[in-house]
């Protein structure tokens, strides 16, 4: 790979652990810029895994490290999302997914109309519509398995489920997201690994890159909350949206 691809990659790494230490979306960025260099597809998604974690990880301590989140009370639940993906990856690998990529753009169509017209969002908790067991049985895996099929708009799932059933305010639900999808990058990750499809020099170098931007993203939604968090995650998932539906 030519070093000027190679370092534009990286610098795409950077903005995409930006946005989605915010909003999510991340991969947005960072997958169509691998296929663009040439990175055949299914190292484009083993290579985003690797780099992701990076991005995840990062954000996911920066946020710890404030105190929006237990870590250790949400481990069980973090594993919960690892290991739906890991089956979502393992089901990639037979089974056709046309039919989600069909139905995708208008689901996340549908979040950012919720994002951006819902009044009363905020920072705030409020009511918990289902009971945390039933929340981390139940969604969890489900959003980690989907992550490891496709992946696109998972952070988007992992918010609308916090703010909408767990009664999360925005920043506590964008840390919470973090954590649950920094679990399910590990699922996958540890899948496309294990079977050769990680181009590991690009994968490293773009996951530093993408620590130091998720670690920059995390303290802007820290520091400006749900006034920052909201318009780019409606923003993320129009993007994301209009990305596959016109390619």
């Amino acid at each position: 790979m030519p070093p000027e691809i190679f370092l534009l990659l990286v610098a795409a790494a950077f903005l995409a652990g930006f946005i989605d230490a915010i909003a999510g979306g991340g991969g947005l960025i960072t997958i169509p810029a691998l296929l663009l260099a040439g990175v055949p597809p299914i190292q484009a998604l083993g290579t985003n895994k690797l780099q992701g974690l990076f991005g995840s990880g990062s954000a996911t301590l920066a946020y710890a490290a404030k105190g929006h989140m237990d870590l250790k009370k949400l481990l069980p639940t973090a594993a919960l999302s690892a290991l739906g993906s890991v089956f979502g990856a393992l089901a990639a690998l037979v089974i056709p997914t046309e039919a989600m990529e069909a139905l995708l753009p208008y689901l996340l169509i549908a979040i950012a109309l919720y994002f951006a017209f819902r009044p009363g969002l905020s920072d705030q908790d409020a009511g918990r519509r289902i009971s945390p067991k039933v929340f981390a049985l139940g969604l969890v895996p489900l959003i980690g398995a989907y992550d490891g099929l496709f992946g696109p708009g998972t952070g988007s799932f992992f918010m609308m489920a916090f703010v909408t059933l767990a009664g999360f305010g925005i920043l506590k639900a964008t840390a919470h997201t973090k954590l649950l999808n920094f679990a399910s990058n590990i699922g996958a990750f540890t899948v496309f690994a294990l079977s050769g499809s990680i181009l590991w020099t690009l994968g490293l170098a773009m996951g530093a890159a993408q620590f130091a931007g998720a670690r920059l993203g995390a303290a802007f939604a820290m520091r400006f909350g749900a006034r920052i968090i909201r318009p780019l995650l409606v923003v993320t998932c129009l993007a994301l949206a209009a990305k596959l539906l016109f390619g």
